[in-house]
């Protein structure tokens, strides 16, 4: 009877956790589809088609419905749309399919999910995350966010209301960090940080002086050390390294990324490569056992140097960037934190002594021979942006979506490192589009000096030692 009674409770019990987690999942998202009128500097307006993704003014807007409303401009492009690809050609006129800046049907079926889909503006791939759906004609659509699209087509977008969106086709993309941040846009972000890694001079930084969860931004500290071993002669690119039995389980565990075997060779180089690039949590492992003979030596070492570089707010549990459990009956979950501070000064001083670092992670994809295996870069930006080098992403649940971006660019006498820090994103989406910003605002201040469009200075953001200001002097005399 007793044995009844409990299969009963149990059974009881499981039907009331599923009908209270079944509501919960069918509100959790949608996708609401709306209209908006736009309108272009050149007096063009038009009704534009968009869908609100998962929460209200979350919006994505019809590329097919923008494209004709840019078919007479200098910012036209054409435009080709399949199930799961999306090709533009900036500068080519747009052909109407005769779907263009039409209202939603009654019958338009919303089987759309956000995704990376194949995109490619002037025949390079480009990474961002768009819905494409079928309309009732048989064509397909592609729905954007309106920032996304402002950065391909360089032009200055603005969100007035609720249901209009004007774009300004003779100005140029700006970005103003400090506006947005007035207005809420990094309230769901640990930490942020932009400089000129080169100078020390610090562009913009927001909670930057707090720690944070770094997730697998901590194979950056890993790295240095594996490249301190090669200059000081203790390991070399080509030495092969035996897979521990700890670098097998972690690679068969659900965090594992590249399937290395226990007795296995894998070369320094390819390590690094898989640290690096698919962000391998077993690589770093092993390239920590290779440089110190274990884990916990490696640590040691880690900490050692995060307090040599002045990295105060720096703690390492491990190589890799994964949640750490102590061996208590009840277990502490710690992980590595950092702040973005501390990331610009160590990301300031590997670019400064071991530059070659972006050999690694300028590589959009790379081959691990050992393996015969081909591995691709994590870092969305690299395909987004010509200047960018590097250098790592990273991401747990109490970390979030982490991002640390190295840029290049030149001022007629030498080239520059520019740095952006993003800590702590909501995922992978909202890690891509924030730090495709800030690196354009990086770029933008570089070249320019200006903050917004108003000043002709970086405002509230001066230079923070003399190099850095001789420097941002000799820059704007050169501009001008």
């Amino acid at each position: 009877m007793k044995k009844i009674l409990r299969r009963t409770s149990c059974f009881i019990l499981t039907v009331f956790l599923l009908c209270s987690l079944l509501p919960a999942r069918v509100s959790a998202g949608y996708d609401l589809p709306g209209t908006c009128q736009a309108q272009t500097d050149t007096g063009a307006a038009c009704t534009v088609k968009t869908l609100d993704h998962d929460y209200a003014r979350n919006t994505y807007y019809s590329l097919r419905d923008i494209a004709m409303l840019l078919k007479d401009t200098d910012k036209c492009f054409s435009l080709e749309i399949t199930r799961n690809t999306v090709s533009m050609v900036l500068g080519n006129a747009y052909a109407p399919v005769g779907v263009e800046n039409a209202l939603w049907e009654s019958g338009d079926k919303l089987d759309v999910s956000l995704r990376r889909n194949e995109f490619k503006v002037n025949g390079q791939d480009v990474f961002y995350f768009t819905f494409i759906l079928k309309l009732p004609s048989g064509y397909y659509d592609c729905f954007i966010m309106a920032a996304d699209l402002a950065m391909i087509l360089d032009v200055d977008m603005a969100v007035p209301g609720e249901d209009s969106l004007e774009i300004r086709t003779q100005e140029p993309f700006f970005v103003s960090p400090s506006a947005l941040e007035q207005a809420g846009y990094f309230y769901g972000v640990n930490g942020v940080l932009v400089g000129d890694a080169t100078t020390g001079e610090v562009y913009y930084a927001y909670q930057a002086g707090e720690p944070y969860p770094i997730a697998s931004t901590s194979k950056l500290m890993t790295c240095l050390l594996t490249m301190e071993a090669l200059a000081a002669g203790q390991i070399t690119l080509e030495q092969q390294v035996t897979v521990s039995g700890a670098a097998q389980a972690l690679a068969a565990s659900g965090d594992g990324v590249i399937p290395l075997e226990a007795g296995g060779q894998i070369t320094v180089r390819e390590l690094l490569l898989g640290a690096l690039l698919p962000s391998s949590n077993e690589c770093a492992l092993s390239l920590a056992e290779a440089v110190a003979g274990s884990e916990e030596a490696f640590v040691r070492q880690m900490n050692e140097k995060a307090q040599e570089l002045g990295l105060s707010q720096a703690v390492f549990f491990n190589s890799h960037g994964l949640p750490s459990y102590t061996e208590d009956p009840v277990p502490a979950k710690r992980q590595n934190r950092m702040s973005a501070e501390d990331m610009f000064r160590l990301v300031s001083y590997i670019l400064r002594v071991y530059p070659q670092i972006t050999d690694y992670t300028s590589l959009q994809e790379a081959t691990l021979g050992s393996l015969d295996l081909e591995v691709r870069n994590s870092n969305p930006l690299l395909r987004n942006m010509p200047e960018v080098t590097g250098l790592k992403t990273g991401t747990t649940n109490k970390a979030g979506a982490c991002l640390v971006t190295s840029l290049t660019a030149g001022d007629g006498a030498a080239a520059h490192d520019l740095v952006v820090v993003v800590l702590g994103t909501e995922d992978s989406i909202e890690r891509g589009r924030v730090s495709g910003l800030l690196a354009r605002y990086a770029l933008q201040v570089f070249r320019t000096g200006m903050d917004s469009p108003e000043d002709g200075t970086a405002a509230g953001n001066l230079p923070t030692h003399a190099e850095a200001a001789v420097e941002q002097i000799l820059r704007t005399a050169r501009k001008h």
